[in-house]
């Protein structure tokens, strides 16, 4: 009977030393190709990240808090625009995808194999992001306080100054006096003496 082309008894062939051998060899090649590619994604995910500086320079200090922006490595490298929004490759490592996750799931904003496509993408993405954070400011701010108008039958109120103070000493010397007697009086009570 013949078996992978050798037969039952044939000793000679392929070992298992050699065959972990090969398949180590295999794994590394692989292994490499991972890291070439992750490699190339963060070197592209650099490039857009470079177009993007003179958009995120632009934006307002007041309102630099709204973006976290960071290229993340890692086993599917990321460039993060916010805490919702990123840019990560697609499989084929060339297409660019703008993504955002929201509470209903991720969503794609955009998708390109042009970085410049991308770019924009993410310039509006921020723009949008800046405006429904000013309009958020502008309807949270409290109305600027009127001037009050004294009432027609009341004079015109005078500056407001505190009530005196009256003197609290006493209250809290009763308060002592009396602690100091209960105390006296269950120590008399303890002692059998009263």
């Amino acid at each position: 009977m013949e078996e992978g082309g050798h037969q039952r008894g044939d000793v000679s062939g392929l070992s298992l030393r050699e065959a972990i051998r090969a398949a180590r060899v295999e794994a590394a090649e692989q292994a490499g190709v991972i890291v070439e590619l992750r490699d190339a994604s963060l070197v592209r995910l650099s490039m857009l990240n470079e177009i993007l500086d003179p958009v995120f320079a632009e934006v307002p200090l007041e309102h630099a808090d709204l973006f976290d922006r960071g290229l993340m490595p890692g086993e599917t490298p990321r460039l993060f625009v916010d805490m919702v929004a990123h840019v990560t490759l697609g499989r084929d490592r060339r297409t660019f995808r703008f993504l955002q996750d929201t509470r209903s799931g991720r969503r794609v904003l955009a998708e390109s194999i042009n970085p410049n496509d991308i770019a924009d993408a993410v310039t509006r993405y921020v723009a949008r992001r800046l405006i429904a954070r000013e309009q958020a400011i502008a309807t949270s701010a409290p109305p600027e306080p009127e001037a009050p108008r004294p009432l027609p039958h009341h004079p015109p109120a005078q500056a407001h100054e505190p009530p005196p103070r009256r003197g609290n000493g006493g209250i809290f010397l009763l308060g002592l006096l009396a602690g100091i007697a209960a105390s006296i009086g269950g120590w008399l009570l303890l002692q059998g003496r009263y």
